[in-house]
Formats: C-alpha cells, structure tokens, sequence
C-alpha cells in the first residue's frame, strides 16, 4: 500500500526468475518443489517512518542447463544454455502510488512449461540399426546399449571423445530417426528438439542401405541420406545451416568397397540420382558433407581418421565463428568513431578528439 496523507509509495512486488545452474536436473527440482508453484515476496507497505516502501523478495526456480521456457500455449519465452543464466517469467505489480490510487497492482500469474534439450558438440543421425550406439562405444567412454535390432536407443546417450592433448569433445547419439519423424512418428519430435543443440552433425549410415521392417521400402545408403536430409529440414529448415560430417559404417561387409564407390559418385553428382526419388522426398538442399569417412565401428577401421576430422571440423567453425566476431566489433567500432566525430560540437564546448569504444 502507498500513504496517501505524505505521498508515500508502496514496494513493488518480487519477480520470479528462472536461473540455470549446472548440476541441477530437472528430477531435483520436482523433487524438491512437488507443487510445482512459486510465488515472489510482498513488497512492503509505506509508512511514515519508511515513505518508499521495500521491494518484494524476488523468487527464483533453479533449472538445468539447456532449458527452453515455454508458455501455456507452446509460445517460448527463453532458453538458458550456460550456467547462471536467468529468465524473467513473472514480474511482481507495482506498489500503490498516486496513478494507482495508492493501491497495490497484483503481478503477474502464468503457466510455464520447461523443455530440457541436450546440449553437445556433434550429433549422431541416422536411422535405427546404423550403427550409431556401436560408434559411440568405439570413439568415446560411453556404453550405450547395443543390440541387432531397431530402436536400441530410446533416450539420448552422451559421451565424450578424449584426445592426447586433454581436449574433449561432447557426442550424443539420438533415437532413431524414421521416415515421417518430422510429422512425430517415432521418436520424432523428441529427436529433433536435441539436434536443435548440437554445433555439428555426424550422419551414419549402413553401407549396405536401410529397412525398418518387411512392411517399408528398402533404402540404399544414398536414399537414406537424401532421406534423413529432407526430415531435418520439414522439422526445422536451419538445421541445414549445420556444418555437417558423414561416417559410412559397416565398410567391413562383403562388397562394401563397391557399394562405397558407388555412393560417393552419387554424393558428387547428387542431381543426377534425384529423379529416383518421388517429388515430396526431395530436400530443398542437399547436404554437403566436409569429410566423408569410411569406417567399421567393429573392427575400428577408420575410427581414429573421424576423431581427427571431427575435431578438425570443429576448430574450423570456432576459428570462422571467432573471425566474425572479431570484425563485428571493428565494425561496431567503426561506427562509433564515425558517429563521435561527425557530431557537430556544441556551442559551449571545448572541442578535442575523442574516441568512443562500444
């Protein structure tokens, strides 16, 4: 409340903020918070001793990194990808003053959703039975299940490539993508939102081609990766934007070589093949892969030249992404000297040189 008799102002009410922290999960947090409701501090009222009340306690909901904020209707507020990141999703009113008659506004009331997508360096694609859990196994401390049939992963695996030099990098391996992933059949959606996450893209395919089961069509390895291509994109057109890397796995199969020579001459001539497939299964853009490493996540051939390209890759996107930055700020420096210098000085001023740093 406000004091009408001195003018006094009441406090406004606390906020309530999401905050991420690192070793918080969200099974904590329901632990921890069972009813699921946070409410901020009053804010204190005026009195003559204290004319301008105190501000409510702010509350905060601690959550994982890698959160997405959604309101009731799916509309995302945030995301908080790094530790101590904070989202504002509810503000407390205003304490009562002259425009409110000195009476208090109630603050705000809303629904929030919280959506946890993995947050790694390469994402592993491809469809069930690629090989995809096996690769992990072999290139990282990971033990994922794996076993001769489809859909062995049904939760994301994460795992961690070591390098003699300490450097580490982060791979998960996702549920298997099928045909009409994109519409939510499957594993769908629950895929797609982790690739959301990743830098880059590992796609794996069976060098010898793909079949969920005696009801669906055949698929060699090229058709599974124009396919696995045109699902990335009915779900998200960006992820196309994604530097991107192909394992053909299971080369230690009989005729393996053969079949290899035969897709990296579609991979290089990809237009040439596309009337094979009907008009709706055509990506927009092909992807185009920067290494294509033939390799058996069973017998190891090949697994160290893809941790090479990997990390290769990577550094490349860091050292580009870094170079952007870097002229943005020259850019933005750029700007605010033009800007310093042209403005016209002022009639009582001293004029010096100056420069201005954003």
């Amino acid at each position: 409340m406000g004091y009408p008799r001195l003018g006094g102002e009441g406090g406004k009410g606390g906020d309530v903020w999401v905050v991420a922290h690192n070793r918080m999960t969200l099974k904590q947090l329901k632990d921890k918070y069972p009813q699921k409701r946070f409410v901020a501090g009053e804010g204190a009222n005026s009195r003559v001793s204290a004319l301008k009340g105190s501000k409510g306690k702010d509350c905060e909901i601690p959550v994982p990194v890698g959160v997405s904020v959604t309101d009731e209707n799916g509309k995302i507020i945030g995301e908080l990808n790094k530790e101590k990141d904070r989202l504002l999703v509810a503000e407390g009113g205003l304490g009562g003053k002259l425009l409110t008659n000195f009476l208090p506004l109630k603050g705000q009331k809303r629904v929030i959703h919280l959506d946890l997508k993995l947050i790694a360096d390469i994402g592993l694609v491809g469809f069930p039975n690629a090989g995809k859990s096996s690769l992990l196994s072999k290139i990282s401390h990971a033990k994922p299940a794996i076993a001769d049939y489809a859909f062995t992963t049904i939760k994301p695996e994460l795992g961690k490539i070591m390098y003699s030099d300490f450097k580490q990098i982060s791979v998960a391996d996702l549920p298997g993508l099928i045909e009409g992933a994109h519409m939510n059949k499957g594993m769908g959606h629950k895929f797609l939102k982790h690739i959301e996450r990743t830098k880059q893209l590992l796609f794996v395919v069976d060098i010898s081609g793909f079949q969920l089961s005696s009801q669906t069509h055949y698929r060699t390895a090229f058709e599974t990766i124009i396919l696995l291509s045109k699902e990335l994109e009915l779900y998200k057109e960006e992820l196309h934007t994604k530097p991107a890397l192909l394992a053909v796995n299971k080369m230690d199969l009989p005729d393996a070589q053969g079949k290899f020579h035969v897709l990296m001459n579609q991979l290089q001539n990809p237009k040439e093949f596309l009337h094979l497939f009907e008009k709706n299964m055509i990506p927009e853009r092909t992807v185009e892969f920067q290494h294509i490493i033939p390799i058996s996540a069973i017998t190891g051939e090949g697994i160290d030249e893809l941790k090479n390209c990997i990390r290769k890759s990577l550094d490349e996107h860091t050292n580009q992404e870094n170079d952007a930055y870097h002229k943005k700020q020259l850019l933005n420096l750029h700007i605010s000297n033009t800007v310093s210098y042209s403005e016209p000085p002022s009639k009582n001023a001293v004029s010096s040189p100056r420069m201005d740093i954003t």
